[in-house]
């Protein structure tokens, strides 16, 4: 049954305090937090419980620790409108021991959350009784309408000002929200299109299509059609979409932002009913459990593609769990930039100088008098992550480099984007991209002139870093005359002249060949 929801018209409700969360526990110390002291949440939905704890960055969390049961609670559910016993047995084993982890990490707060399988199940309250006695964890359990809600926060949480519509399909329900830009959430509605419910639909595969699009049909009245963008939540849906990279040779095994074409996931919808499930299973690194639910759901997203006419698909590794951090965000902590969050938490935990990213950023910032906004918060993450793999041995240090920037936990990043920052890190550290173990094959995943542009930056601080390990800018400015093909250095005291000696020259000159121009330098001796 499909039941629709209001309308949001504020992210942080009358209800909600924001430094409290939802439940009445403080998670920051004030709205102006920068950074989160191990706060906890355990997800128990119907067909997994996971407990996440996040650390780092109050905007752009980091996952401390991340582990998950697919224990099946609302398996059978729709024969018995109770909790599968073996289900309720691992999950409460499950809960027992996220408890003492919690506790040893001195995690506090720690929220214990349920949705479908507990909501509905007939002996949900006596399974939450029984896991307060056992494991001291008093589960809130959370309607359709703020699992949608919690889910498009989450989302909000990686991409700030996302407008279009997303779909958070768990193991007994499946929810839809509307996400209006600038952080706001619209009309909400959830229904019973978990495919484990769908396992109790009889008269074969004709009669569960007819199902699924009846559900759809009344699940999407009042939403916008055709609505742009369609973010997908839920673990049925990153596996469809990590099947979808298996099938394309996607170079970038990063599920977060990862994004399909309309065409493009209904063709591997179609490679799905075509392929041994086990295959499948062993290429992509799949679970059992996840890929036996992998079938019902692949064809609830065709049905929903069909109906709504995106133009884009995206995944969201982000859900509840982060949707609950992000509510209780201020408005003023919303507005941050997750990647920068990121990379200023990143600087000021590892490099040998914090503080310095900005500065670099001021230097080489003339190198780039085109860019607009989205590129500059690129370089501004770039020159505040240039130092922080320092401790890696020399000889793979700019692989490090690229590897933490493409496969990091960051929100707020495409994945040509996650490429560009990796690029200009490992060109921070080394001029040659040969023996660094790249893979040539990311390149397809960002234009040529944009290589070019992030080799370049990564030059550029790999000179303002050796020139002046305190602020560049007081020793010596660049000036980039593209029409004169000229970059020039103007060194401003002999303090600037002393620091621009043999290896600082070097690097300026390497900076200038990669930039097709002539170096001058103004001031020197």
């Amino acid at each position: 049954m499909t039941r629709q929801m209001h309308a949001e018209t504020s992210p942080d409700g009358p209800e909600h305090h924001p430094e409290w969360g939802p439940f009445g526990v403080p998670l920051f110390d004030g709205p102006e937090a920068q950074s989160l002291q191990r706060v906890g949440v355990i997800d128990i939905g119907s067909n997994s419980v996971r407990m996440v704890i996040f650390d780092g960055a109050a905007r752009s969390p980091a996952y401390f620790f991340n582990e998950k049961i697919l224990c099946g609670l609302g398996a059978g559910f729709a024969e018995t409108r109770r909790l599968n016993p073996e289900g309720k047995i691992r999950a409460l084993a499950a809960l027992r021991r996220f408890a003492r982890l919690a506790k040893a990490a001195e995690v506090s707060p720690l929220l214990a959350v349920a949705t479908a399988a507990v909501r509905d199940a007939e002996d949900g309250q006596e399974f939450r009784d029984r896991v307060l006695a056992e494991a001291g964890l008093d589960i809130h359990v959370i309607d359709g309408a703020e699992e949608a809600r919690l889910s498009a926060q989450g989302v909000l949480l990686g991409w700030p000002g996302a407008h279009g519509l997303i779909c958070d399909i768990g193991g007994s329900s499946m929810e839809l929200a509307e996400l209006k830009g600038s952080g706001k959430v619209g009309q909400r509605a959830t229904s019973d299109l978990g495919p484990l419910k769908l396992m109790g639909i009889t008269g074969g595969k004709k009669a569960l299509r007819a199902h699924i699009k009846a559900e759809l049909a009344e699940l999407t009245k009042g939403f916008p059609e055709e609505p742009g963008r369609l973010f997908l939540v839920g673990g049925s849906w990153r596996a469809i979409a990590r099947i979808d990279m298996e099938r394309r040779g996607y170079p970038l095994k990063v599920l977060h932002e990862y994004r399909m074409t309309p065409k493009g996931i209904l063709d591997t919808i179609k490679y799905i009913g075509k392929t041994d499930l086990e295959e499948l299973r062993a290429r992509t690194g799949t679970s059992a459990e996840r890929m036996r639910l992998v079938p019902l759901a692949a064809e609830v997203l065709r049905v929903l593609v069909r109906k709504l006419h995106p133009k884009e698909i995206a995944v969201s590794s982000y859900g509840i769990r982060e949707g609950l951090l992000y509510e209780q965000m201020s408005p003023a902590l919303k507005a941050r930039d997750p990647l920068i969050e990121a990379a200023r938490h990143s600087e000021a935990q590892s490099a040998r100088m914090p503080g310095f990213g900005r500065k670099l950023y001021r230097f080489v910032e003339p190198l780039f008098p085109r860019a607009k906004h989205d590129k500059k918060r690129l370089i501004r993450a770039a020159c505040l992550l240039h130092d922080v793999s320092w401790r890696a041995h020399p000889d793979y240090r700019a692989e490090v480099c690229f590897d933490n920037a493409t496969r990091a936990n960051l929100g707020g990043m495409t994945h040509a984007e996650r490429v560009y920052l990796g690029l200009a890190l490992l060109h921070r550290y080394k001029s040659s991209r040969t023996g660094t173990g790249f893979n040539a094959e990311l390149l397809k995943l960002l234009p040529e002139d944009q290589v070019r542009e992030a080799e370049i930056l990564g030059r550029a601080m790999r000179f303002g870093a050796m020139f002046a390990v305190a602020n560049p800018i007081d020793h010596g400015t660049l000036v980039y005359r593209p029409k004169r093909k000229e970059l020039i250095l103007t060194l401003h005291s002999d303090e600037g002249r002393d620091l621009f000696g043999e290896v600082a020259q070097a690097r300026f000159k390497a900076l200038a060949a990669a930039m097709g121009v002539e170096p001058i330098v103004v001031g020197a001796a």
